[in-house]
């Protein structure tokens, strides 16, 4: 893409030791039907030889390759790569997900028929390492169609966990993300939805229920550990909302949605482990 043309959509990629899948996330993204794109990586000093494959994708023209300094977390990476984006709309795929050939298609298009729509998401299906799926069209809570940010908010914190999906799941208007201040690192752990219902506060939200992505689980993801500070972060950022937002959330919704993302989070701790035995019991 020339450097003079402003594209439609940024697709940004932070990549961080993603070399096993890294490819295939690209060739996902380049594969789109909806061609009006640029696509930006951001490797964040990986070193187990993703900055290497990414190397074959130079010569595209639709494609910029950046390097990210060690340190700072997903929060640096992704605010590095979108600082990078020169588009209108964007949309972040992490470097082990893939997004569906159509997935631009039909959400650029649902932003173009909803001006007042400032997120879009989709479902995803959950896969495994080789690519296959384990569990389909999962997410977005029972929301479809066009509803009130705030409403896909107040949504969200009450049933206690990111009913948007991954950011491969989820189309932004870029100027949307700025005016409500980029990436929120303040809970690195739910990074994604609290940027989300940002920006869900200055606009509408449109639900799409089908799947439009797809993402990846890894054993990284079956932590004791991580699931309780996964939890802590949510009810954190869950405070922090009511005291920012005035009127948007009552006593009980964080009554509600505290208790909710406590047991979602061992209750995702436990299907982990179930898919994390399927999932071994498949390569051996």
């Amino acid at each position: 893409m020339s450097p003079d043309v402003t594209p439609r959509v940024s697709v940004v990629v932070p990549s961080y030791n993603n070399a096993s899948f890294i490819e295939a996330t690209m060739d996902s993204i380049l594969a789109q039907s909806f061609q009006e794109f640029e696509l930006v990586v951001a490797d964040h000093s990986s070193t187990d030889g993703t900055w290497e494959r990414l190397q074959r994708y130079r010569s595209d023209p639709r494609v910029r390759l950046l390097r990210t300094e060690t340190g700072g977390g997903a929060p640096q990476n992704w605010g590095r790569v979108t600082a990078a984006a020169h588009g209108e709309l964007l949309k972040l795929v992490c470097g082990d997900d893939v997004i569906y050939p159509d997935c631009l298609r039909i959400q650029v298009e649902a932003m173009d028929a909803n001006p007042s729509v400032v997120l879009v998401a989709a479902q995803r299906d959950l896969i495994d390492a080789r690519g296959d799926i384990l569990l389909s069209r999962r997410g977005l809570g029972g929301l479809s169609g066009k509803v009130s940010g705030r409403m896909a908010a107040r949504r969200a914190v009450v049933s206690g966990s990111n009913i948007f999906g991954e950011p491969a799941c989820v189309l932004i208007r870029h100027q949307a993300l700025r005016d409500a201040g980029g990436w929120d690192g303040s809970h690195p752990y739910v990074i994604d939805e609290a940027t989300y219902v940002n920006v869900l506060l200055g606009g509408d939200f449109l639900g799409l229920d089908t799947a439009l992505a797809a993402f990846r689980l890894s054993s990284s993801q079956w932590s004791v550990h991580l699931a309780r500070a996964q939890s802590e972060q949510v009810i954190a950022f869950h405070h922090r909302l009511a005291a920012d937002a005035s009127g948007l959330l009552s006593w009980m919704d964080l009554v509600r949605g505290d208790a909710r993302a406590r047991g979602m989070a061992y209750a995702r701790r436990l299907a982990y482990l179930w898919l994390g035995r399927r999932m071994h019991a498949r390569t051996t």
